[in-house]
């Protein structure tokens, strides 16, 4: 299928499936017209890409996690032992992301209340 049809069953833009390529994420094949093939496959892991990013993942893990993670009754699941690990190096990544932010909050808030009442209407 050319990309025209990929983005209409996908709902991902031409753009970011090119973008998704240049990032080693999609690897069509290419018409002697130059123009890109896309099957089935594609369609899949373009589905499970946005899956990925969704769950914070930046493109460079994706492409090292997507052979290892497939559809399974609707969630991803991973097929590789190693994948397994990453995933959870990646959550752990993001529980720490979320305690900094937590923290930056509280701060903030420490500021924004000793401006105390009688500074904002």
């Amino acid at each position: 299928m050319r990309i025209g049809e990929l983005v209409r069953r996908t709902g991902v833009s031409e753009r970011l499936l090119r973008y998704y390529e240049e990032q080693g994420l999609l690897h069509p094949a290419r018409l002697p017209s130059g123009y890109r093939d896309y099957d089935e496959a594609h369609v899949e892991a373009v589905h499970r890409i946005r899956c990925l990013l969704a769950a914070g993942l930046s493109t460079s893990t994706i492409a090292i996690l997507l052979p290892c993670v497939e559809a399974r009754a609707g969630r991803l699941a991973p097929t590789c032992p190693e994948a397994l690990g990453r995933l959870r190096a990646e959550r752990d990544r993001i529980d720490q992301a979320m305690h900094a932010l937590n923290e930056s909050r509280r701060a903030l808030n420490q500021v924004i209340a000793a401006a105390g009442p009688s500074v904002w209407p």
